[in-house]
């Protein structure tokens, strides 16, 4: 059996609703755990780790903006929310001695880092996780275009999304029992058929990098490692 990892360095997105569980809002320090075991797995076998956190579980900007709040006011809101998101994934991973470090697109000195591209991949080299924050800094992108961003910026091999579901499928399989999954698309599949994989900004991104895409069922303990040791128990998104 080979024991060793199918990539060096990462990058792991993460929605905001799934660090909320089976509640509608807030924080569930059991999954935030649950998740903080299976990066810590994947951080003993050497890779190199980089985290986006959506913060849907707190504030979603879009949703606002359509409620009645300015657009930009309300994104700046919701950027706010993934730093909440990640100083709780942030707790959970130093509590298993991992050494961490949380770095934001909007300066707040006092509990992050400001991100630098430089300094962020060197964090990455001494084994350090690295926890993206703040979105991009800018209103109208969404976190899905900040983790394509972010790891073309740290050089990461992969985006690897988890979710709730074990891939990308042609229509939701919760509400459709026929539903059917891809094993493997390319980007211009995503765009053409308009499957929620992530945002086009981010696909396009990741398109015109070069950067596969991997969709998986984030909440069965053990399946980022799977991934990253290439199993195929999801989608690939590629070329």
């Amino acid at each position: 059996m080979n024991n060793t990892p199918a990539y060096k360095r990462i990058l792991v997105k993460l929605s905001g609703e799934a660090l909320a569980g089976d509640q509608k809002f807030g924080i569930n320090s059991e999954v935030v755990n649950s998740i903080a075991d299976q990066i810590a797995q994947v951080s003993k076998l050497g890779v190199e780790i980089g985290i986006v956190i959506g913060g849907g579980n707190i504030f979603r900007g879009l949703a606002a903006s359509k409620a009645g709040f300015d657009r930009v006011s309300a994104d700046y809101m919701g950027m706010l929310a993934t730093v909440i998101n990640a100083l709780a994934v942030q707790d959970a991973l130093e509590k298993k001695e991992l050494e961490t470090r949380v770095l934001t697109a909007i300066k707040m000195e006092e509990i992050a880092e400001p991100f630098i591209r430089r300094r962020a991949i060197r964090h990455m080299e001494k084994k350090r996780i690295a926890i993206f924050a703040g979105g991009t800094g800018n209103p109208y992108f969404t976190t899905d275009t900040t983790a394509a961003l972010r790891a073309i910026e740290v050089e990461a091999e992969v985006i690897f999304k988890g979710t709730k579901v074990d891939g990308v499928y042609d229509k939701d399989p919760v509400k459709y029992p026929d539903a059917i999954k891809f094993d493997e698309l390319t980007y211009l599949d995503v765009v053409e058929k308009g499957l929620e994989v992530m945002d086009l900004t981010a696909v396009t991104l990741a398109m015109d990098n070069k950067l596969p895409i991997e969709v998986f069922n984030m909440g069965t303990p053990g399946n980022l490692k799977r991934v990253v040791m290439g199993e195929p128990i999801g989608t690939k998104v590629t070329g």
